[in-house]
Formats: C-alpha cells, structure tokens, sequence
C-alpha cells in the first residue's frame, strides 16, 4: 500500500480539485478505482456536499473509500451492517478530535464562506487563507493509520 496519501491528496487539492476528490482520489491505488471515475463520484461532496456546508468533503470521502474497503453488499446480516456503521463513526470520532467538527461550515467558521452554487476561485490568496488543505491531510492520515489498523481482507489475498 502506498503510505504518502496525505502528500498526495494535499497535492491534488493544491492542484485545483475539491477536498472530496483529493482524498477520495488519493487512494485510488487502495481501491483498484480508475482516476476519473474517482473524480466523478467525489466531485459532488467538495464544499460540504456541493457546497452546502455540510458533512466536509474529506470525512465523505473517508467513507466512500471505508465502504469500498470494508462496507457491506448483497449479502450482509445486521451484524455487519453494524459493524460498519461503528467504524464510519469511530473515523469522524478521529476527525473531530483533531478539528472538533466533521461539519464543513463549522470548519469554515473563521471565514465569510457562502453556500452559492459557484466555487471559489483558486487563487493564491485561497490558499493562503484556506484551512482545506490541513483538513485533507488529516483525512487521508486517519484513513491510513485505520487500513493499517485494521487491513482489509482483500488487501491480504
């Protein structure tokens, strides 16, 4: 397993792509998951789901990449769904104690962030002021400490 995904996924948002996508392309390598397929499916949580401000970007791409890791399919018995339900909560429960919040517009608090369709533009002052980018690496850190933790069955066949 590739162990720099948090460099990565800071470089990916460095590189213009929404928080969800950063992290949830970061480790494409882990989930078997095409590139742009990747970007697809997370550019819709970028800003706290499409910039409404809500569950930040990076804790949902956390899940998403814990689902395809470890979630349940067809077959599954309450138990599991359980279980799962538990490690999605113990991964906000790491993300909190690091930033007290998993929700986007109180991450922002300390910035005048609206939740208009349009982003932001990428510009150097957005980088300088915005806080995105610790929030990305923490996301992809915890999610990387938790596979090692905890290695998905695939990873070991």
């Amino acid at each position: 397993m590739n162990m720099d995904h948090a460099d990565k996924a800071c470089e990916l948002f460095a590189g213009g792509l929404n928080c969800a996508q950063s992290v949830f392309a970061a480790f494409s390598d882990v989930t078997g998951m095409d590139r742009e397929l990747a970007l697809r499916l997370s550019s819709s949580f970028g800003g706290g789901m499409g910039r409404l401000r809500e569950v930040c970007g990076t804790c949902s791409a956390m899940f998403m990449i814990a689902g395809i890791l470890y979630g349940t399919g067809d077959s599954f018995t309450h138990e599991d769904k359980t279980e799962h339900y538990k490690r999605i909560q113990e991964l906000a429960a790491r993300f909190k104690e690091k930033h007290e919040t998993i929700i986007c517009r109180e991450l922002l608090k300390e910035l005048s962030v609206t939740s208009t369709p349009e982003p932001e533009k990428r510009t150097e002052q957005y980088y300088k002021v915005r806080p995105c980018v610790r929030f990305v690496r923490t996301a992809a850190e915890i999610l990387d400490s938790y596979i090692a933790e905890n290695p998905p069955k695939y990873l070991n066949e």
